[in-house]
């Protein structure tokens, strides 16, 4: 029945989109946090430019991203994500495109989960003499990533999904290979549901995992 499977490197593909989804999840991690941080920043010309970045980036489809990071720094500006081969170029186009557009939700994430830390407790770090930066980083930012487990699971499942765009500059990832598959195999059906099985099992475990973990750890208020 899965005669057709051979000659494809399926596990690789989806190897490609696990690669695609860990470096995107680190790297919207970070981004997403410094935003946050930019949001509630005592500093207006950082409020305004986090707010202003997530408000529009939310607002562009990722696919305009993703084609923007080949076809416009690539092609028109020539930057070359420091390799001259056109397949690495692609892959890290690509994690580019998807960190940009991921931070975005990540960010929204963290602040509500700032907004569920009492105010006492900053207003107390400041008073022992805390900086603003060090009662974020010290007080407010580790409860807040403890109350937002459950919304960046599903920020992270939502990235798995959406690497699937990547397939559209090129990416050798699992959707590119099942839209190869159906141009040259007659088996529409068992390929649509032999990646749809392979984006479950990548899926699923992570949600239970995060959804055990975000209760483990949930802020006793």
């Amino acid at each position: 029945m899965f005669d057709f499977l051979e000659g494809y490197d399926v596990l690789g593909a989806f190897w490609m989109t696990v690669k695609l989804t860990a470096l995107s999840a680190v790297g919207s991690l970070i981004w997403g946090t410094l935003l946050a941080a930019m949001r509630v920043s005592p500093v207006p010309l950082m409020r305004g430019f986090g707010t202003a970045y997530v408000n529009i980036v939310r607002n562009i489809p990722l696919t305009v991203i993703i084609l923007f990071c080949s076809l416009g720094l690539a092609d028109v500006f020539g930057v070359t994500m420091g390799s001259e081969d056109f397949k690495i170029q692609g892959f890290r186009l690509a994690v580019l495109g998807l960190v940009a557009y991921t931070a975005a939700f990540v960010c929204e994430a963290l602040r509500s989960g700032m907004n569920t830390v009492p105010l006492g407790q900053a207003e107390a770090a400041r008073a022992i003499g805390l900086s603003f930066t060090q009662t974020l980083w010290l007080v407010v930012l580790p409860q807040a990533f403890r109350s937002v487990i459950g919304p960046l699971a599903n920020v992270l499942i939502a990235l798995t999904k959406n690497t699937t765009v990547a397939a559209a500059i090129g990416v050798a990832e699992a959707a590119y290979l099942m839209k190869t598959m159906i141009e040259n195999e007659a088996q529409t059906l068992l390929i649509g549901a032999v990646f749809a099985f392979g984006f479950v099992v990548l899926t699923l475990p992570t949600g239970l995992f995060l959804g055990w973990l975000s209760k483990r750890l949930a802020v006793k208020r």
